[in-house]
């Protein structure tokens, strides 16, 4: 195998990032899989994922728009904290300027349900929205884009750091995803190409 320059696939860890045994309050779903949405900044998903290096686990945390399924937010971390989706949502905020009444969706994580996080939506006027218990479909966007990202670029990748693991993360969502790869679900256009082509439409 070593001389063909063969490799056997490796069962790869699992983590679980979604901690929904806790005391803290839950939001209605008021997205309830409303995934078709007509103009950007109004409807936000969120959710965490996890990238397997030799130094240790990687946290990804995503923010996006689903009016054209782009990543405007993300976060790097080696620990899964409410700081990382706090980052994520500061970073889409800085970009997006989003005006208030902006719905955020996420699953029922302790990190999303956590005071501070709860704060920062009400003070930037966004009102949340969560999956039911134990339904993935319910925040299937943001489980989509975590698909392709493991599939297109992260698996079968052996990542030697965490900081190796930060870079092909950063460049597959800012370089890739958002700026080149097509979705039907946009007509074949990237995120980018198709709120250019909005906006142009919008201020014709």
């Amino acid at each position: 195998m070593k001389l063909a320059d063969v490799a056997a696939k490796q069962k790869k860890k699992f983590k679980v990032t979604t901690d929904s045994k806790h005391n803290l309050p839950v939001a209605q779903n008021l997205l309830n899989r409303q995934f078709e949405v007509k103009e950007a900044d109004l409807f936000y998903v969120s959710d965490i994922t996890y990238i397997w290096t030799q130094e240790g686990w990687l946290y990804l945390a995503v923010v996006i728009d689903l009016f054209s399924r782009q990543v405007v937010g993300w976060s790097l971390n080696k620990r899964m904290t409410t700081t990382l989706i706090m980052d994520a949502l500061r970073m889409a905020i800085w970009r997006r300027l989003p005006a208030r009444g902006l719905i955020f969706h996420s699953d029922r994580g302790s990190q999303y349900c956590s005071n501070d996080f709860r704060k920062m939506l009400k003070v930037h006027g966004m009102v949340s929205s969560m999956s039911r218990k134990g339904n993935c479909w319910d925040n299937a966007v943001a489980e989509s884009f975590f698909g392709s990202l493991k599939t297109e670029r992260v698996f079968f990748t052996n990542y030697t750091t965490r900081e190796n693991a930060r870079r092909d993360i950063i460049d597959y969502i800012e370089m890739f995803y958002n700026s080149n790869r097509r979705h039907s679900y946009l007509g074949y256009l990237n995120p980018k190409e198709f709120e250019k082509l909005w906006l142009l439409k919008k201020a014709a």
